[in-house]
């Protein structure tokens, strides 16, 4: 095989000549040597009563949990499958039939205020016994993210990231810095209520439109980016890098997750030795991976050894074929070649991502997680 090229250093885009490093330079390119993180969407196309709905949901998730995945991801939004109360009802019954994996719901605020939803999702966690997290989605991605958990289509960009940094700085105001539920008293905000397990829920918001990336800068612990070429998320994750710095943030806590619809129906592409397979543009605004297992686990690591993404979050297009086929293939070929771990770390999902907790927070940084 040819040998491979150094990854880009990371940097902001500019069109002035290069800055001199000094004391206040924004951080270095991030670590090449980071842990590997896979999840997955359940959201399906087949169309099932309530009670069916959550069998169905729950397989899934027991599925991905079985391949050791980080998360499962699960839409809720006017228009989609699922609405909000559905959505954290589906995840209410997969929490006691899993025992690691965690449950992220796509909520906007369309289903509820966002003091609300933060209090349903932290209900989720305290329940989960800490494996929950919030995809923070906007009400212009309602439709988007009945199709994906992640792929957020915003028509208004600006007013989608207005909303999420809303929905991201209320659920922090009543999450509380402790890693406390805070109970409202009037119109007035304590730190009452039980602790959450990890601290707080994880936040999760997708990057790709650029307007959201300063939100996630402050707010978010995992980002989501659509991306056709692993050099297109490089740059998206080295500009969230330089703003999360400049939001007193370490960068390194902040994990960036390519977004893939995968189609896992066929053979093998039969590639070219040396080669590595491309996602290819799905006309929605996202990126579609057609193709098998080996070749998808090739494409995973390629990109993650690069530093472009610290994994996937992928969404089988077919969820029961295209996840079973992720997790007995793709998973399990990274797995045997020693670049996806065989089981969970922790009993948390700051622990299986390897994230600190909120500052304050009984939980300040997950057992065997980097200093």
């Amino acid at each position: 095989m040819p040998a491979e090229t150094p990854p880009l250093a990371h940097r902001p885009v500019s069109s002035g000549p290069p800055v001199s490093p000094s004391p206040s330079a924004p951080p270095a390119p991030h670590r090449r040597t980071r842990t590997l993180h896979l999840a997955a969407a359940i959201d399906g196309r087949e169309q099932h009563t309530a009670d069916q709905a959550a069998d169905y949901y729950v397989e899934l998730a027991r599925l991905a949990e079985r391949g050791a995945l980080d998360f499962v991801t699960l839409s809720g939004c006017a228009g989609a499958e699922l609405d909000t109360l559905d959505t954290l009802a589906v995840l209410a019954r997969v929490v006691p039939a899993t025992d690691r994996i965690g449950v992220v719901p796509a909520l906007a605020a369309a289903g509820g205020t966002p003091a609300e939803l933060a209090r349903s999702v932290a209900t989720l966690d305290r329940v989960s016994q800490g494996r929950a997290g919030w995809t923070v989605t906007a009400p212009d991605d309602d439709e988007a993210a009945g199709r994906n958990a992640g792929r957020n289509a915003v028509r208004n960009p600006g007013r989608g990231a207005a909303a999420r940094r809303q929905a991201a700085e209320r659920s922090e105001e009543r999450w509380g810095r402790a890693g406390r539920v805070a109970e409202e008293v009037g119109h007035a905000w304590d730190g009452g209520g039980p602790y959450s397990p990890q601290g707080r829920p994880v936040i999760a918001v997708d990057i790709t439109e650029p307007a959201a990336r300063a939100v996630a800068a402050r707010h978010a612990d995992i980002a989501f980016v659509r991306a056709t070429r692993k050099e297109q998320a490089d740059r998206a994750r080295s500009e969230l890098r330089w703003l999360t710095s400049d939001a007193g943030r370490d960068p390194d806590r902040l994990l960036v997750l390519g977004e893939l619809t995968v189609e896992l129906g066929g053979g093998e592409l039969g590639r070219e030795a040396g080669t590595v397979p491309v996602p290819e543009p799905d006309g929605a605004g996202g990126a579609l991976f057609r193709g098998g297992p080996v070749d998808l686990a090739e494409l995973v690591a390629d990109w993650h050894r690069s530093g472009a993404v610290d994994g996937f979050h992928v969404r089988p297009a077919e969820p029961r074929r295209d996840l079973e086929r992720f997790v007995n293939g793709t998973a399990a070929l990274l797995q045997h070649r020693g670049l996806f771990r065989s089981f969970h770390p922790g009993a948390t999902l700051r622990e299986h991502l390897g994230l600190r907790g909120p500052v304050g927070s009984r939980l300040a940084v997950p057992r065997g997680a980097m200093p």
